[in-house]
């Protein structure tokens, strides 16, 4: 690919095991499960009964109090992320550059919570008692409209809607807005929050979430022959991009290089991959090719790893089928195991750890891996973290809809 060299200059998170990335981070190399019962609303007669929140979070230092009476849980989350993020680059947007500052975050649902709740009261109470804020809340593209309002970015602005690859493809299109000169610096990621009656209902109904009610903290178990489902989870994760010349200019600390984007579709089923991973493997190829890496120089995979039968089968069957033999000695791991699956948010969260992972030389570790499944025969780092020299990182994201999404990170050289 010719075009600008595109690199990471910040990170943020808000997730189920930490309020910032410091926390969240430290979590995740520990081990530590983000699972526990529901808060948000009385589990009597559900499946489900326990999920992945985000615990105590107070946005409170980054945005008012009135401002955040109008926003939706997924918008808040975004847009303290967004102000950690800047704040974490040493970066601020002077009004000289701001048309060259674009927003890119990944959202698959929206305000769920707030759509149930209005339209609980617009059948007790008459639609005369719907809020003007309604719409506004609840809309996907609010948290990157909003990131931009409170940040000053003027520059090329979407929210992408492709399920649990959405924050993902945020990235990947995001690194090719600075890639193609259409922009200079990117604030990029994913956002969710669909902890609800409705969205839990739903999932139960697919049969696609862990019922592990009496043990919340080992349902979570990617690649694990007892796997019955992910565990839902919500929360923020963003990066910074940056081009090198823009970076280099302000000097700029670079965590990463974005080196490659891949995307494919598997035009097979609504909610289900084909058993052959073909959509993941294309992706994941695309994203090598566009990197200019062979499969043997890739040194880690951060996983897609929902703990759902068909997807970690089918990802480890993808990953055998882009990285032969190599499939069998590169590190893999699952966030999803500690964070449980952020749908939209998690291509974010899991591209912020993908980096972390290249810059602090540590491995997270996939958790509650205790009886590997014959059909997930790869090593998936299972219990815990490591130390190793990580070159680069291959960030794995899988939506409903047949959507797939892969990004290479790789340790910046001059």
């Amino acid at each position: 690919m010719i075009g600008k060299r595109v690199v990471v200059t910040g990170l943020a998170a808000v997730t189920p095991i930490g309020n910032d990335l410091g926390e969240s981070w430290s979590n995740l190399v520990a081990g530590v499960s983000g699972a526990a019962p529901i808060t948000r609303f009385d589990t009597t007669g559900f499946d489900t009964t326990f999920a992945c929140e985000v615990k105590s979070f107070d946005e409170k230092a980054y945005i008012p109090h009135k401002q955040s009476r109008r926003m939706a849980i997924f918008t808040r989350f975004a847009v303290a992320c967004g102000m950690m993020l800047l704040e974490n680059a040493g970066y601020t947007i002077p009004e000289a550059e701001a048309s060259r500052v674009g927003v890119i975050v990944g959202c698959g649902l929206g305000g769920l919570e707030d759509l149930e709740a209005f339209h609980s009261k617009l059948l007790e109470q008459g639609p005369g008692r719907i809020s003007p804020f309604f719409i506004p809340m609840i809309i996907a593209n609010m948290a990157a409209g909003q990131i931009s309002i409170f940040t000053g970015a003027k520059g090329p602005g979407l929210c992408t809607t492709s399920a649990c690859a959405s924050g993902l493809h945020a990235i990947g299109y995001a690194y090719t807005d600075i890639l193609l000169g259409r922009a200079d610096v990117m604030i990029c990621g994913g956002a969710e929050s669909t902890i609800t009656p409705l969205a839990v209902a739903g999932f139960n109904s697919l049969k696609a979430l862990s019922t592990r009610n009496d043990d919340p903290k080992t349902a979570s178990r990617p690649f694990d022959k007892d796997r019955d489902g992910f565990v839902i989870g919500e929360g923020s994760g963003l990066v910074l991009l940056e081009s090198l010349e823009h970076a280099t200019a302000r000097g700029a600390t670079i965590l990463a290089e974005v080196a490659g984007f891949g995307a494919s579709l598997d035009a097979f089923h609504m909610t289900a991959p084909p058993e052959s991973g073909e959509g993941m493997a294309l992706a994941m190829s695309a994203a090598l090719r566009e990197a200019g890496l062979a499969p043997a120089e890739v040194a880690h995979i951060n996983a897609h790893g929902t703990s759902t039968y068909l997807n970690d089968a089918c990802e480890t069957t993808a990953i055998k089928t882009v990285f032969g033999e190599h499939a069998y000695t590169v590190p893999i791991t699952s966030n999803k195991s500690m964070i449980g699956h952020t749908l939209g948010a998690g291509g974010g969260i899991e591209s912020v750890m993908s980096v972390k992972t290249i810059a602090e030389g540590i491995i997270p570790p996939t958790i509650n891996l205790v009886t590997p499944d014959p059909a997930c025969d790869l090593d998936y780092c299972p219990g815990v973290a490591r130390r190793a020299e990580v070159s680069s990182v291959l960030c794995n994201s899988f939506g409903f809809g047949g959507a797939n999404a892969c990004v290479v990170f790789k340790k910046f050289e001059e």
